[in-house]
């Protein structure tokens, strides 16, 4: 028996505890524990049942995810021979439960439904997860989930990874019963009901009623298919997934858990795999900071302060709010308060009104939402977020404001997003206290914030900023003080090159769509529209004083804004909108572009979808490649975690850093050459770069010294 794998008895009935922290994996170990112990109930005849359960605060929550990419390294052999665990307990003579409490994911669930019955308490979820990490079920478990669930709904739960409550594991026929109170209990009291009548139902893989018919299933599998396309652009396991769950459909069991086997072995050699699992640890390794100790003190927050109520400030309130918080939120005017509380209130009744929460919870999360003129009561909190202009002037000026109320070890925090937090901090008695929180809007749903530590930042206030990102349900990432920090430094450099390819010949629908097909959530063109084009050129005109007029910048954003054409907020941008706020090419945009360019004797050519990838996307990496160098980034990893949960990067290329160590960095660095030669300096290869290069190594393993 292992040592993950407890067995004991309740009289004629076994337990099987699994006992694996913190999330009971089914690491090397567990399964084979379980497959002993089926053995040795089998082999005594005092006993007459088992039940199967996981210690602490859930059953079974999957594979261990580290032997997937032990098995792609060749570091381990064959794969995880769960599938044969799993017919043994299928196989057992005697009555078996699983006992679920917390979640049954992955292969936790292919494990269950291998037992005579499945019984779970009222707050435990169930679900095949396996396609967020590029992969499908590989224990059968897309071919047993439909026999008890349902062709449909088993080859959604397969396709788009969601968990399902119990009480709809219930309903579909996954689960048997639910436990109210003990679960252990319950679950014993009711396997003692089920031996007495001596029925033994059909092993899981034997059912067939559920799996429909080949006219049914042919609509069923179309209409998913269409709609996986959709809201799985680019993805290639789920449509893997929804293949393997219609293999269930219409071959016999033992093929069909060959065909889930061949599938499988596909998927999890396939690159974007490989991406989802470089990204599922990276959002780990981001909260490892070398230089700031686990057992760092932490700064307790019970009450936070916000100023400025416009649509960042608002969506930080709803933060602290979301997570039980109480919050202060200042505003200079009476208008733009009652403005800002109306937004958030809204925003609340949209959550209500999809069925995100109850009105109840609505009402309480607003009632920890304090809207004030002043500063009364900001000496109470513990931290105190400024949310206003992004002007370094108004900036300093409330941080001095700020300075003078809040209370000695309060966190002062910046929500800006490219100004410089020493100089900030200079504003106050106790740099120490000040760190940048970067949101991204919207805040109260963009997972991303950026946590920009200033030279005299404490640790104790980083090691805050990081448990606090966590609890506010964001990924924290650290990162250090530079102009525009890690994302919008290298969102220059990425708009840069879509403008310069707009205005060389591509028209800007081509740029964007070349994009999006590439994988990216929008277009960067659409972006600017979506965020507004007067934000970046407030900026610029404020570092005017730094534009060299001997470098080639961008002509088109600028002069849009000159137009009143700030994007969607007026109607027209880059592209015209709607009253549903569709983006329709607009020949004025066009107009425009042909006057401009031929004012500045840029010569039009036509330009290919893959010049438009290698442009913006090169740009991105070789910028990325000097943030690594300067240490503003602790790791690549850091880089694509920012990408993907801030810029809207495909996570399955698995950011801009893991998408060039896929392309190959001597092919980047080669081609990065080429465009330095033709356009400039802009283009200066990263000297990393270059080096990791010609050295045939990658951005992931790079340390800096």
């Amino acid at each position: 028996m292992s040592e993950l794998v407890k067995f004991t008895r309740d009289g004629e009935i076994a337990i099987i505890t699994v006992d694996n922290p913190p999330v009971n994996a089914l690491s090397p170990g567990v399964p084979e524990g379980i497959a002993a112990a089926i053995g040795q109930i089998e082999a005594d005849e005092t006993i007459s049942g088992a039940v199967l359960i996981g210690s602490g605060q859930t059953f079974v929550a999957g594979a261990d995810i580290r032997e997937f990419g032990r098995i792609t390294s060749g570091e381990r052999r064959g794969g995880i021979n769960l599938t044969s665990v799993v017919r043994t307990v299928e196989d057992c003579s005697k009555p078996t439960v699983a006992a679920i409490h917390g979640t049954a994911f992955g292969g936790g669930l292919e494990l269950a439904m291998g037992f005579t019955y499945r019984v779970a308490l009222g707050s435990a979820q169930v679900g095949q997860p396996e396609v967020k990490l590029g992969l499908i079920p590989g224990a059968a478990g897309t071919q047993r989930l439909p026999r008890l669930a349902g062709v449909e709904a088993a080859a959604r739960m397969c396709a788009d990874g969601q968990p399902i409550s119990a009480a709809s594991a219930l309903a579909l026929g996954v689960v048997d019963q639910i436990i109210e109170g003990d679960l252990l209990g319950g679950a014993i009291a009711f396997l003692r009901e089920k031996i007495p009548s001596g029925a033994h139902p059909p092993k899981t893989r034997e059912r067939h009623e559920k799996l429909g018919d080949p006219e049914t299933n042919a609509a069923i599998f179309a209409a998913l298919r269409a709609a996986t396309r959709k809201s799985a652009r680019g993805m290639t396991a789920p449509l893997a997934a929804i293949d393997a769950v219609e293999a269930a459909t219409s071959l016999p069991f033992d093929e069909g858990v060959a065909r889930e086997a061949q599938i499988f072995q596909e998927c999890l050699f396939s690159d974007q795999s490989k991406a989802l699992i470089h990204v599922f640890f990276g959002e780990r390794e981001v909260a490892r900071i070398p230089d700031v100790p686990k057992d760092t003190p932490l700064i307790e927050i019970r009450r936070a302060a916000v100023i400025g109520a416009g649509t960042m400030g608002g969506g930080i309130a709803m933060n602290y709010a979301n997570a039980g918080i109480p919050v202060l939120l200042r505003e200079a005017t009476r208008e733009a308060l009652d403005r800002g509380m109306a937004t958030i209130r809204r925003n609340y009744e949209n959550s209500v009104k999809k069925g995100r929460f109850t009105p109840e919870v609505m009402e309480k999360r607003l009632s920890l939402i304090t809207p004030q003129l002043g500063y009364d009561g900001f000496e109470e909190a513990d931290i105190i977020t400024e949310a206003v202009f992004e002007g370094m002037a108004l900036k300093k000026e409330i941080f001095a404001e700020i300075d003078r109320v809040a209370k000695p070890g309060a966190i002062l925090a910046s929500n800006t997003s490219t100004l410089s937090i020493d100089e900030i901090a200079s504003a106050t008695s106790r740099p120490e206290a000040v760190i940048g929180h970067h949101y991204f809007s919207p805040a109260n749903v963009m997972r991303l914030l950026e946590i920009v530590r200033g030279r005299a930042t404490s640790r104790e206030v980083i090691a805050t900023s990081m448990s606090l990102a966590k609890r506010l349900k964001k990924v924290g990432v650290l990162v250090g003080n530079c102009y525009g920090f890690v994302g919008n430094r290298m969102l220059h450099p990425y708009g840069r090159e879509a403008q310069f390819l707009v205005e060389e010949g591509a028209n800007p629908q081509d740029v964007d769509a070349a994009l999006v097909n590439f994988g990216m959530a929008m277009g960067p063109l659409a972006v600017g529209d979506l965020a507004g084009l007067d934000v970046g050129w407030r900026i610029r005109k404020e570092h005017a004083h730094l534009h060299d007029p001997n470098v080639r910048h961008p002509l088109v954003a600028d002069a849009l804004c000159e137009l009143g054409r700030y994007g969607q907020k007026t109607g027209a941008g880059w592209y015209k909108y709607d009253e549903n706020r569709r983006a329709i090419p607009d020949p004025e945009v066009e107009a425009l572009i042909l006057k401009l360019t031929a004012d500045a004797n840029i010569r039009r050519r036509s330009i290919s979808p893959d010049e438009i990838i290698e442009r913006t996307q090169y740009a991105l990496i070789n910028e990325g490649a000097l943030i690594l160098e300067e240490g503003i980034a602790l790791r690549a990893t850091d880089i694509d975690i920012v990408y993907i949960n801030g810029y809207g990067y495909p996570a399955w290329r698995g950011g801009p850093m893991w998408y060039a160590d896929t392309v190959g960095l001597h092919k980047v660095y080669e081609r990065v050459c080429q465009f330095h030669q033709q356009h400039g300096d802009h283009w200066k290869p990263a000297p990393l770069l270059k080096h990791l290069a010609e050295q045939g190594a990658t951005f992931a393993s790079f340390r800096k010294a």
